[in-house]
């Protein structure tokens, strides 16, 4: 029965990574939740799933190397966050312009 459930888990994560690695650029849905946004409660395991998968999208490979493990997870939470830059900020930015009154 563990196996089954491992397996399944396996194939969740692949499912996700595949469909990261399929859209180049985050959706305005992804830029305004986590782990972009500060969750308002607890944390779910979809949120965490989500997390993981974005940061296997950039390269990131759990269960990798020990030794190099706090140093390849800042990396990978570094590209995250560009993408998120390239992304999202320009779409808030726009956002925040428009929103401004006129002088």
């Amino acid at each position: 029965m563990k196996g089954i459930a491992t397996s399944i888990m396996t194939c969740a994560l692949l499912c996700g990574t595949t469909a990261a690695f399929a859209s180049p650029h985050l959706t305005p849905q992804e830029c305004n939740d986590y782990p972009f946004k500060q969750p308002v409660g607890e944390v779910t395991h979809a949120q965490l799933m989500q997390e993981l998968s974005e940061l296997e999208a950039v390269g990131y490979v759990p269960g990798g190397d020990e030794l190099d493990y706090p140093s390849e997870l800042m990396s990978a939470e570094r590209k995250v966050h560009a993408e998120y830059q390239r992304d999202c900020m320009p779409q808030t930015h726009a956002e925040v312009s428009q929103s401004s009154p006129a002088e």
